[in-house]
């Protein structure tokens, strides 16, 4: 999907003045693939764009798009007054912020990079002792296409600090959420989101592999598991539901799963294919029968994720 329609709407670039002048500027550091990505969507809005980057290559690929590279950190603070973090985690804040001004006053830091929500509440306690102002943002996107419709910032931190940036962040993307207060929010709805998606990507791929190794055809396959979308989601929200009276399952339930985790297992052996995936999940049911058999009434998959078994 392209970020902007090159026919009708051209990019605006560095040297567009009238754009300067009326859009604040911005300086972005970090310029992995989700830095060079909020770069390249400030410069289309016609954001003036200063950038840092800790290697070179990387700030001169991004000076050719019109964005004005800076040669110090010091520099890249002192030229704007928001200022996008774009690193790879919390840690890595610290040692970059600390190359410029111990006194980080009028400075509003949003920090994009992921980490823990307690890692990233420590950090924003770190930006306001200096005088900073600080907004949590967690990127939610397809692959680094931040417009895709699909995409979704979520932010936390002050709300009227982030009603004075709305307009930056709903630039960047356009479904951007302000979570709460908390520091943290935007994290723990974004690690949480990533959890659920990596245990499906790895599970998704284990069973391409299935597929694959008993020489059945994937294309096919994928259009059965793509025909109803609409699936997926009752599931999640009759899950959901479920765990707010504690978790889904009585002890039948609970074989069934394991039983049939055995099943996939039984049949990704005989193709060849790895079942650790599956021997994981399956302990998990494992777990909850141990400990309903122990509590002598049924313990739910969700509480043992919990750790809730009495």
């Amino acid at each position: 999907m392209d970020l902007v329609n090159t026919t009708e709407n051209p990019p605006l670039r560095k040297g567009h003045n009238m754009s300067e002048k009326t859009k604040p500027s911005v300086t972005v550091i970090g310029l992995g693939p989700m830095g060079r990505a909020t770069v390249k969507v400030l410069l289309d809005a016609g954001h003036p764009v200063t950038a840092w980057n800790r290697t070179r290559p990387k700030l001169d690929a991004i000076a050719e798009l019109g964005a004005r590279p800076a040669d110090t950190v010091a520099e890249a603070l002192a030229a704007s007054d928001t200022i996008l973090l774009s690193l790879i985690h919390y840690d890595a804040m610290y040692g970059v912020l600390e190359q410029g001004p111990a006194d980080l006053t009028g400075k509003t830091i949003v920090n994009l990079s992921s980490d823990s929500p307690e890692q990233t509440r420590k950090g924003a306690a770190w930006v306001t002792a200096r005088g900073g102002d600080f907004l949590t943002g967690a990127y939610m996107t397809q692959s680094d296409d931040l417009q895709h419709t699909a995409s979704r910032l979520y932010v936390s931190g002050p709300e009227p600090l982030f009603d004075a940036h709305r307009d930056l962040l709903e630039t960047l993307v356009p479904a951007t959420h302000h979570l709460g207060e908390d520091h943290g929010l935007a994290q723990v709805y974004y690690q949480a989101a990533l959890a659920r998606f990596h245990a499906f990507l790895a599970s998704f791929e284990q069973a391409l592999a299935i597929v694959e190794a008993s020489g059945a055809d994937i294309d096919r396959f994928v259009a059965f598991a793509t025909e109803s979308p609409e699936s997926d989601v009752d599931f999640m929200r009759y899950f959901a539901e479920a765990v707010k009276q504690g978790g889904w399952g009585d002890v039948a339930n609970l074989e069934m799963m394991h039983a049939g985790a055995q099943h996939v297992i039984d049949t990704a052996e005989e193709v060849g294919v790895d079942a650790d995936l599956t021997r994981a999940v399956q302990r998990y049911y494992r777990r909850a029968l141990d400990a309903s058999e122990q509590t002598g009434r049924p313990v739910p998959v969700y509480r043992i994720f919990r750790g809730e078994t009495a």
